[in-house]
């Protein structure tokens, strides 16, 4: 059976619920970028996903307690569930890999490229018709990543390169959540991936390890705990407005960016930092248009299109 979900007409909840979520997602971008200082990006995202996955247990069992519907570890698309995780695994280390070297601000403007790649995917994938406008504001967006890394000058880094990948990774994350969605509520979702990424990283993070001390545990579980609060409250914020309402002000996660960049790392954005920003948060603008003209339904359980992974 499909697990329908009550979408309620409530923007102004929505929007307060999604500027709120950016928040929660760029102090976990910056706590991130604070620890991969000390130790791998593989234990740190370890470290994230072992509170995400903590969290999700709980809530299972507190759901099992109160009897409350059906149990979020079964699905009706367990396939879809494993490429999902497996896809938000492979964008969170990519992620971390350039937080090292990037500043909190800049990769996560790139980050908001995937609007770009959910654009291509959607036609294999989703059988979607992407028109001549869809494309150019997709075509605009990659613009104004150019304009951020500035590739064959001095000012680019190889590094600038993980965010884009990552993004692609996050993108495909997306597409297979629109497949699942209606047939999975939002807690079975958060659930598998937590999982399925947590499975996936115990089999990595013995090649890298380092044994952290309780500062590095403490700041890796706060991670864990404030990204997933993130993802949660995004969660319900798509049940209150549709998507092509809420997209415009999850560009809000890069203002927050930035300023704990400056707050904690001292990182300054410059001019071709902030054309770029304007460029893609354009070119997400139009595209989020579109998808209203559209009239596409929400998608049960989609995160912001940028932040941590």
């Amino acid at each position: 059976l499909r697990a329908t979900a009550v979408l309620g007409d409530q923007p102004l909840r929505g929007i307060a619920l999604v500027v709120i979520s950016t928040v929660f997602l760029s102090s976990s971008d910056a706590t991130a970028k604070f620890l991969t200082g000390q130790l791998s990006g593989i234990e740190v995202a370890w470290l994230r996903y072992t509170g995400f996955l903590a969290v999700m247990l709980v809530a299972a069992l507190v759901r099992a307690r109160l009897k409350r519907g059906a149990s979020p570890f079964r699905s009706a698309r367990p396939g879809l569930q494993v490429v999902r995780g497996v896809a938000l695994v492979g964008s969170a280390l990519l992620f971390l890999a350039g937080l090292r070297s990037l500043p909190v601000a800049e990769i996560t403007a790139i980050a908001f490229v995937s609007p770009i790649f959910v654009t291509a995917l959607s036609i294999p994938v989703l059988g979607e018709k992407v028109g001549a406008r869809r494309w150019a504001a997709a075509f605009v967006g990659l613009i104004g990543v150019l304009i951020i890394v500035r590739p064959g000058t001095s000012a680019f880094q190889t590094a600038a390169l993980l965010p884009i990948v990552s993004a692609l990774f996050w993108a495909a994350a997306l597409v297979v959540t629109r497949k699942i969605n209606g047939y999975d509520a939002p807690q079975t979702t958060m659930t598998w991936s937590a999982i399925v990424g947590f499975l996936i990283l115990s089999a990595l993070v013995p090649f890298v390890w380092e044994t952290p001390n309780l500062t590095q545990v403490a700041v890796g579980a706060a991670i864990g705990l404030i990204s997933t609060a993130g993802h949660w409250i995004v969660t319900i914020a798509y049940r209150h407005a549709p998507a092509s309402t809420l997209v415009p002000f999850s560009y809000s996660q890069i203002i927050w960016a930035g300023l704990l960049g400056f707050l904690f790392f001292g990182t300054v954005p410059n001019a071709y930092m902030g054309l770029g920003v304007l460029v893609i948060c354009g070119s997400g603008l139009y595209t989020a248009h579109r998808e209203r003209m559209r009239r596409v339904p929400a998608p049960t359980g989609v995160l912001p299109a940028g932040g941590v992974r």
